[in-house]
C-alpha cells in the first residue's frame, strides 16, 4: 500500500514538529519557500522523522534540505513510493 503526505498533512507535521502555524493553502502556491514561514531545515528534520516513525519508512534523498513544500513532497513521497514497490 502506497502512501502520500498532502499539504494539510504536511502543514499540520510542521506545526507539531517545527512550531509554525501554516494554512495548508499556503504550502500550496507556486514557488512558495520554507524561508517565508520561517521553517528550516531542522524543523524540516523533525517533520523527516516523525514520517520515518509513523511509516516505518527512511527517507535518505534530502527532504530535509528542501527549499520548498513543493520539493519536500516531491522527495517524500517518492521515497514513500520506493519503499512500497520493494
Amino acid at each position: 500500500m502506497s502512501i502520500t503526505l498532502s499539504h494539510p498533512e504536511l502543514a499540520a507535521l510542521i506545526q507539531a514538529r517545527a512550531g509554525v502555524a501554516i494554512d495548508p493553502i499556503e504550502l500550496e502556491r507556486p514557488g512558495v519557500s520554507f524561508d517565508e514561514f520561517g521553517v528550516d531545515s531542522l524543523g524540516l528534520l523533525g517533520v523527516v522523522g516523525e514520517l520515518e516513525n509513523r511509516h516505518g519508512v527512511k527517507v535518505t534523498n534530502g527532504a530535509e534540505s528542501a527549499k520548498t513544500p513543493a520539493e519536500f513532497l516531491e522527495l517524500v513521497n517518492a521515497a514513500f513510493t520506493a519503499k512500497a514497490g520493494a
